[in-house]
């Protein structure tokens, strides 16, 4: 695995085994539990087939094999000191370099004059209250977090993503805004 080629779900898992070895189901129940499924796309299956990859390309390595009860065994990984080399790496590259990631919402903005003007006001109606509750979720467990004392270093997406939906919402308005007066033809 070439560290350019280390995927999102690569650095997730990279960055969960920074803070202690785990095999990848407690990975994914951590992933789950911190909601980070709105960052990453996630399902075991594809956890474990990362976590493979990452051994192969030496990124972490198997500390044991443990089994409780009835239940399957279980490889614990670390991370390996080439594995931490490649996630301070990818991250520089991720913080640094915009990328485009070719959202939906722009390009089915760009091609809504397609539409009846009170289809896309209805539709955008829609697309405001979901973003309402997505930030409103984000919003409940900023505060719960801070709650609980966690230092905001580990949840500043959070704010971010509330920063996005905030400014999401404020253009979908100004826009339904500017189609209802007639300031934008359609």
């Amino acid at each position: 695995m070439a560290r350019a080629a280390l995927t999102p779900l690569g650095v997730a898992a990279l960055a969960l085994l920074v803070e202690a070895p785990m095999h990848p189901y407690e990975m994914y129940q951590l992933l789950m539990a911190r909601h980070e499924d709105r960052l990453v796309k996630v399902r075991p299956g594809t956890l474990y087939h990362a976590v493979g990859r990452l051994e192969e390309a030496g990124f972490v390595e198997s500390t044991g094999i443990d089994r409780a009860g009835n239940r399957p065994e279980r490889t614990t990984y670390r991370i390996t000191g080439t594995g931490r080399d490649a996630l301070t790496e990818r991250l520089q590259n991720m913080l640094a370099e915009p990328v485009n990631e070719y959202p939906s919402f722009p390009h089915a903005i760009a091609e809504a004059h397609n539409l009846p003007s009170g289809v896309v006001l209805e539709l955008l109606d829609r697309r405001v209250a979901n973003l309402e509750d997505q930030l409103d979720f984000l919003v409940r467990g900023e505060e719960a977090v801070a709650a609980k004392g966690v230092e905001t270093k580990f949840w500043i997406d959070v704010k971010y993503q509330q920063t996005m939906l905030r400014t999401e919402i404020d253009w979908i308005r100004s826009f339904q805004n500017d189609l209802r007066s007639g300031q934008l033809p359609w």
